[in-house]
């Protein structure tokens, strides 16, 4: 069991809770728990492997939900970029936690920049650059699991309805989330205190999926796009920190 303050179980189980909004129906808040699980835990390099689990609890169950709205097409062209991101991920875990932190965040600034770009008509062909969403995700989902907002960014810009967005991010994330299982392993990241801690969360994780189920039926979707955007720039003050 792991030997946590009061203030660590609850930003832990809040941390878990949004996690699960994010998978369903929030896209864009779950970067919110990245820097909360990092304070939980202690370190930046740790946190990804303690909140692996948790977000493929979450995972779970949002493919289950909306496995009948998945765009799977809208990935393939993303697998080479991502295997080649998280290949470079995978190395850069031996670096310095800070530099790591504020790596990440500059790859998601850049992404909210290209994506509010394309938005009002500044960059036509923004929706053609899946190399850059696959290798920027691949990097960031490794090592800090802050590939949501870049997977954000890019799933708007294929013109999706809210359910097939959220669909096909959660056949991304379910997939990608357990090929990193053994980059973790090899770092020794998991531990028997993750393991318990994890278990512990997974019913907040499945809260939070209901959560997020009971938002996106009553987000119009001009709000909702516009709300990831808010979210994830939001995100990048807590990354930047």
């Amino acid at each position: 069991m792991p030997h946590f303050a009061l203030w660590q179980w609850l930003l832990g189980g809040f941390s878990a809770f949004t996690l699960g909004a994010a998978k369903s129906g929030l896209p864009g808040g779950g970067t919110l728990a990245i820097p909360m699980m990092v304070l939980v835990v202690g370190s930046a390099r740790y946190a990804a492997a303690w909140t692996a689990p948790i977000l493929s609890t979450g995972d779970v169950f949002a493919v289950f939900y909306w496995r009948r709205h998945a765009e799977a097409r809208k990935l393939l062209s993303l697998i080479p970029w991502v295997v080649l991101g998280g290949s470079g991920g995978a190395l850069a875990l031996s670096l310095n936690e800070q530099f790591l932190r504020r790596m990440v965040a500059t790859i998601v600034a850049a992404m909210l920049l290209l994506f509010v770009l394309q938005r009002r008509g500044y960059l036509s062909k923004l929706s053609r650059g899946a190399w850059l969403y696959g290798i920027a995700a691949g990097f960031a989902t490794v090592v800090a699991n802050a590939a949501g907002p870049i997977m954000n960014m890019y799933l708007l810009t294929r013109g999706l309805t809210k359910e097939q967005f959220v669909a096909t991010g959660a056949w991304f994330f379910f997939i990608v989330n357990i090929a990193k299982v053994p980059i973790y392993i090899w770092y020794d990241l998991f531990s028997a205190e993750s393991l318990i801690f994890d278990a512990l969360m997974a019913p907040l994780v499945i809260a939070g999926g209901f959560a997020g189920l009971w938002l996106i039926h009553r987000v119009p979707q001009p709000v909702f796009e516009w709300l990831v955007v808010v979210l994830t720039s939001v995100s990048l003050f807590f990354l930047f920190r």
